[in-house]
């Protein structure tokens, strides 16, 4: 079993800047890649960004410049970096991972609302 724990949310003006963090516990050897989805008002949830075992790190096209992921493997902690956020970007944001290719495992979620 895996473990997410997401923290780091919170209200912000557009413009701003948060750091969501993401600490994995349990059987994180079987983990392959972690990222970050988000699901706004109404919206379905999204993928948002994503790092691989290797370090290879993947981007929703609305982000890319913006966030930033990244992983520190001494602490089981992906962080996910957001600069110039906008309002559109208000949305819960989940950490997830992944054994194999499909993101599979949730931790509970983190609301980030940014205000115009």
């Amino acid at each position: 079993q895996v473990q997410l724990v997401e923290s780091g949310g919170g209200l912000v003006q557009a413009g701003g800047s948060l750091r969501l963090s993401c600490v994995a516990s349990g059987s994180i050897f079987s983990i392959n890649a972690m990222g970050w989805f988000r699901q706004g008002p109404g919206k379905q949830r999204e993928f948002v960004a994503g790092i691989i075992r290797t370090g290879r790190t993947d981007y929703k096209d609305s982000v890319k410049g913006r966030f930033t992921i990244s992983r520190d493997n001494a602490k089981n902690t992906v962080f996910l970096q957001m600069n110039s956020l906008k309002p559109e970007d208000t949305a819960v944001y989940y950490c997830s991972a992944a054994k194999a290719t499909l993101y599979d495992l949730w931790g509970q979620g983190t609301q980030v609302t940014v205000s115009s």
